[in-house]
Formats: structure tokens, C-alpha cells, sequence
């Protein structure tokens, strides 16, 4: 008889997947020394999520903010700008923000192999970005084609993140958000 899950126990693990995957990289994950890092085995991380890809994107799922309240009820384009900023510092600045989004930018890396195991939950991810962002830039009468503003924005603005983790220059990817952001809002 298949032992019950533990939840508890699967919210803990996932929460120290993230945790690894920040500070190991994702390249060479392997479950023996994640598990162990974990205080777990192999075989139990099989037991909760059958795969090593299922755990990833388990992971993931957990980190992944309420894009539709950062956007819910801005009709303006001074708002909509704000509160883009705000979501640029805040997934870049706070420790816990710049880890889910270090974990983001290497799995969006790794689907970018074809037929790679994380390809569906990349896509997945881009759209609901993408759709969000366009349904709240459609709010304001100015845009032209939110939907392409939107694509822009977000693509922007992933470069820019990954350029301050990868740099740590600050300043220069502020200014360049902010640039971003206002050139297109």
C-alpha cells in the first residue's frame, strides 16, 4: 500500500526546491544532491511528484505572483506605470522575489530547447503575463495594440532583470526599467 502524502511535508519540499535551484542552478540538477540538501531522498521526491521536471514546475507554480490583482482595477496610464515599477523593483530587490524569478529565468532558458520538458509551463507562464498585461494596457485609450506592448514590456523587462542578476548594476537597470516602462505606457 502506497504510503498517503504528507502536504505539509510537499509545501516544505517545494519551498526548498526553489531555495536550491536559486542558489545551485538549475544546468546540473540532480535529485540525489538536491534530496539530500533537502534532508529527503531521491526516492521520496519521486514518491511526491513523480518526476524531476514535475518537481520543478510543481515549484514554480508555488512562486508564481497574482499577476491579475498587480493589474486589477488600473484604467489609467500613470497607474499602470506605477504599479509595473513597483513589480519590476519587487521581483528584483526582495530576496525572496529575486530567487523565484532566478529559478523563472532558467527554466524560460531551458524551454527554449526543442521539445524540452519545461516548454508547457513557459508558455503557460508567458501567456498569462502577456494576456494580463494586454487586458490592463487595454484599459487605457492611448495604446495601440496592447497586446504587442504588452509582449514588448514583458520581454523588456525579463532582459533587464536577468542583466541585473547577472551584473548586480542596479542603477543602470533601474533607469533602463523605468525608460522602458514610460517609452511604452
Amino acid at each position: 500500500m502506497a504510503r498517503p502524502l504528507d502536504h505539509d511535508k510537499r509545501a516544505e519540499l517545494l519551498a526548498g526546491v526553489v531555495a536550491y535551484i536559486a542558489d545551485h542552478g538549475l544546468a546540473e540538477l540532480s535529485l540525489r544532491p538536491l534530496a539530500a540538501e533537502l534532508g529527503t531522498s531521491s526516492r521520496m521526491l519521486i514518491h511526491y511528484f513523480g518526476t524531476k521536471e514535475e518537481l520543478l514546475v510543481q515549484a514554480l507554480a508555488t512562486q508564481r505572483p497574482d499577476i491579475a490583482a498587480v493589474f486589477a482595477g488600473v484604467s489609467d496610464a500613470a497607474a499602470l506605470r506605477a504599479r509595473l515599477t513597483a513589480f519590476f523593483e519587487a521581483n528584483v530587490l526582495d530576496r525572496e522575489g529575486s530567487r523565484s524569478v532566478r529559478v523563472l529565468l532558467q527554466v524560460l532558458g531551458a524551454a527554449c530547447a526543442p521539445a524540452g520538458p519545461y516548454a508547457r509551463y513557459a508558455n503557460e507562464a508567458i501567456a498569462v503575463f502577456v494576456g494580463t498585461l494586454a487586458a490592463a494596457l487595454g484599459r487605457i485609450d492611448t495604446v495601440e495594440d496592447p497586446e504587442a506592448v504588452a509582449t514588448l514590456l514583458i520581454s523588456g523587462l525579463r532582459g533587464i532583470i536577468q542583466d541585473r542578476l547577472i551584473t548586480g548594476d542596479i542603477d543602470r537597470t533601474a533607469r533602463a526599467a523605468r525608460r522602458l516602462i514610460a517609452q511604452n505606457i
